[in-house]
């Protein structure tokens, strides 16, 4: 499947309960009609896939971090996402994922995500671009030490 390239265009979700479920690794093993439709995939293009195939460019890794710190402890998590669809076009969400245990061990999560409200939208965006933002410089300056890094190993070579 080719990278999806994000195009400043959202898709209306005004509706309905989109729900999937994945193994302790990310991977979706059950993705609802809602979900495809939404997504705009197939079904079959879903399953098997990691769910990070949605995972829209202007959401910050550490988001990402929290909320699987939170379901590897056994917590449910909620929160807003915005999401990237196969056609480019994004979407929001408010998404609430919850840990499936089966004899008292975990074995995979469900997520259900219903739209986002406007005001839910308009408060995260702000946070959203600053942590990008220092994710951006974070990089940056760990690129810089790799760098250095390599250049100290290649001095002390010669």
């Amino acid at each position: 499947m080719d990278k999806v390239i994000p195009i400043d265009e959202g898709y209306l979700f005004d509706s309905g309960v989109i729900v999937s479920s994945t193994d302790l690794k990310g991977i979706i093993t059950y993705a609802n009609r809602k979900f495809c439709e939404i997504a705009g995939y197939d079904k079959d293009e879903l399953i098997g896939k990691n769910h990070n195939i949605i995972r829209h460019p202007d959401m910050p890794r550490i988001a990402f971090k929290g909320l699987w710190d939170k379901l590897h402890a056994g917590a449910e998590w909620s929160g807003i996402v915005k999401n990237l669809r196969k056609d480019g076009k994004y979407y929001w969400v408010y998404s609430h994922i919850a840990p499936v245990a089966e004899d008292g061990e975990i074995i995979g999560y469900t997520a259900s995500r219903r739209p986002a409200f406007a005001t839910e939208v308009e408060e995260v965006i702000p946070l959203y671009r600053e942590l990008l933002e220092k994710e951006k410089i974070d990089n940056i300056n760990a690129a810089r030490v790799e760098n250095v890094d390599k250049e100290t190993d290649l001095i002390e070579i010669l």
